[in-house]
């Protein structure tokens, strides 16, 4: 299968799994008012899903090796599948999040394995542009995705994107075993695989880990709040919602692409210190000392590009830490730590911000500043974790 073919597949499933976890934030004031639930309480919805992806990226980090890889993710995404199509049937809050728990506990570890096939296959030369693009899905899945589940939920109720991601996600599963070669070369080395607690215990793999989790904390102690403070801080209207993850995905489907490239060209600390900059000042101008004159979709927008900067750079050095017979074992590892980053980040913000009576959040910019301080630590953690792999292969 050709690098292209194979970054488009590998893109397509994560388009899924991406979507899946994307709409539900957007959707949380429409399925909130429907369900009883409280608007300050959304990011429980969204840890509910992110601590069972953790847990499942824990119990994977020591055996998702030992399979073929295509198999492995069939049945990763089958459990992702049935898990969305439950939220449709969510009669409140806890059923909800019991549904939530299902997917998260089969989406984590379809990212782990997604992302170990793409490190297997692309060479590091070529990795950052491999990542940049497969990380793409996010883009598409606000350019397409979140805005026409956002429609489907005013035309259909906020149950009908729920079952119409779940069946595409069983379509995308038929793809992936039709089309993907076995995933067996990682099987077929003679060295003796390295037990993964002592894998654990290497000071690489701690600061990698630890720098996917400042960096994701930082992003999601805010992203769960966005839409409300969107709409009821910002008065931004309901309805023009799908236009924010429009455009913000196809600027950013752009901006991932090019940091890639300069990742690939400068190296991953560089991009991603640009990159928390500009994080640090969309944070100021947009939550913490708000600039009413700039427009809410120029806010989203540079919150989604520095994203990129950040987030390519950081899993394409991070792919470079594992050896190919560790690979599915460490990203599995990292996206429990990036899953468990992503709950404690929204349970912060649940327990930072306070709804008004008229439903404004009270307490953003104390959030945004806890998002600051996460980012400034970033990049001096790439630097040691690139001097670590460099003198690894020196």
């Amino acid at each position: 299968m050709t690098e292209r073919r194979l970054v488009l597949l590998i893109g397509a499933v994560q388009f899924i799994n991406v979507l899946d976890f994307m709409m539900v934030m957007p959707l949380g004031p429409d399925f909130a008012q429907a369900l009883g639930i409280p608007s300050s309480r959304l990011g429980i919805i969204g840890g509910s899903y992110t601590a069972a992806a953790c847990v499942a990226g824990v119990a994977g980090a020591f055996f998702l090796d030992r399979f073929d890889r295509r198999k492995a993710l069939a049945f990763a995404l089958a459990g992702l599948a049935l898990g969305t199509i439950a939220g449709a049937l969510a009669t409140g809050m806890w059923s909800l999040v019991l549904a939530r728990v299902i997917a998260g506990a089969f989406g984590g570890p379809a990212t782990a394995i997604s992302l170990a096939i793409i490190s297997d296959a692309i060479p590091p030369e070529r990795r950052g542009r491999a990542m940049g693009a497969v990380m793409g899905a996010f883009s598409v899945a606000s350019v397409l995705g979140v805005p026409a589940g956002l429609e489907l939920a005013s035309w259909g109720g906020w149950r009908a994107p729920f079952v119409v991601v779940g069946l595409l996600g069983a379509v995308i599963t038929a793809l992936a075993i039709r089309l993907l070669p076995p995933q067996r070369a990682h099987l077929g080395r003679a060295e003796v695989p390295t037990p993964f607690r002592e894998v654990l215990r290497r000071p690489i793999v701690l600061f990698s880990l630890t720098a996917t989790t400042v960096a994701v904390i930082a992003n999601f102690s805010m992203i769960p709040n966005l839409s409300a403070y969107f709409q009821f801080n910002r008065g931004y209207p309901r309805e023009e919602l799908g236009l924010l993850y429009l455009v913000g995905g196809i600027v950013s489907f752009g901006t991932l692409r090019l940091a890639g490239w300069l990742t690939d060209r400068h190296g991953a600390p560089a991009v991603a210190t640009f990159g928390s900059a500009w994080f640090i000042v969309v944070l100021f101008v947009g939550f913490i000392a708000p600039i009413e004159a700039l427009p809410v979709l120029v806010v989203f927008v540079t919150f989604m590009i520095s994203g990129s900067f950040r987030f390519v750079p950081l899993q394409a050095l991070s792919s470079r830490v594992p050896s190919p017979p560790e690979r599915a074992r460490f990203m599995s590892a990292q996206s429990a730590v990036q899953h468990l980053a992503q709950s404690v980040g929204a349970m912060i913000g649940a327990a930072v911000l306070t709804e008004q009576p008229d439903h404004t959040l009270l307490g953003i910019d104390e959030l945004a500043w806890f998002a600051v301080a996460m980012s400034v630590v970033l990049p001096p953690l790439l630097y040691v974790v690139d001097a670590m792999v460099s003198r690894r292969r020196g």
